[in-house]
């Protein structure tokens, strides 16, 4: 069965959250003190309390239970930035910041983020609805950084373009092609595509340049 002809999960009764609350945090805890070699299904389920073929029946693999973990710290890293948005007046710059807390939040775990960025890396067409719930996250993230409900179809393709830019270099710093500074200066260079797509950018542009 491929992931388009997967049938929708009824929804989990609270008892069920709790178990996929606890079956997440044992992946979050493992992950983080080594990485994804150290997210073994046996020992999810163990610690979190549940059976082994329980914890398969919420997860068929390490690779979904990987990307599900990074749902939730999305879901996590989304509700604080909720909390404190960026300041700036410039939506640039706004999502410039928020990408760089999101950064320093995973720098902070960096094996987690390694065994989450792995698991995306490695994912195959059976964790297609999990890998895009997380693209839809992270671009539900940008987009309240900049201030829009409605984007055009311009600022949405802006947006994917500064997704693989900040998804790249997470890749490149967790394989230390690339220091915190670097990443810096590529997310904000990046962001700049915001204000080229902004409505009254084309009008900015004196009529005629270029022409004869």
């Amino acid at each position: 069965m491929t992931a388009e002809d997967r049938p929708a999960s009824p929804p989990l009764t609270e008892r069920q959250e709790a178990r996929r609350r606890r079956i997440l945090h044992a992946s979050a805890q493992l992950a983080g003190r080594g990485g994804f070699d150290a997210v073994q299904m046996r020992e999810v389920a163990e610690a979190a309390g549940v059976a082994l073929g329980t914890l398969y029946r919420y997860f068929p693999s390490k690779i979904h239970l990987l990307v599900a973990t990074m749902q939730d710290q999305l879901d996590h890293m989304h509700s604080t930035l909720r909390k404190r948005p960026p300041a700036a007046e410039d939506p640039a710059e706004r999502v410039a910041e928020t990408l760089m807390r999101a950064f320093r939040a995973l720098q902070r775990e960096p094996h987690l983020a390694d065994a989450m960025v792995r698991a995306l890396t490695f994912a195959d067409r059976s964790v297609s609805p999990e890998v895009d719930t997380v693209s839809r996250q992270t671009t539900a993230i940008i987009l309240d950084a900049m201030g829009l409900d409605h984007p055009t179809p311009q600022q949405l393709s802006a947006v994917r373009v500064i997704e693989h830019t900040w998804h790249s270099a997470l890749i490149t710093w967790l394989s230390g092609r690339a220091s915190i500074a670097q990443v810096k200066i590529d997310i904000e260079t990046v962001c700049r595509l915001i204000d080229l797509t902004a409505p009254d950018a084309a009008a900015a542009t004196p009529k005629g340049r270029g022409r004869r």
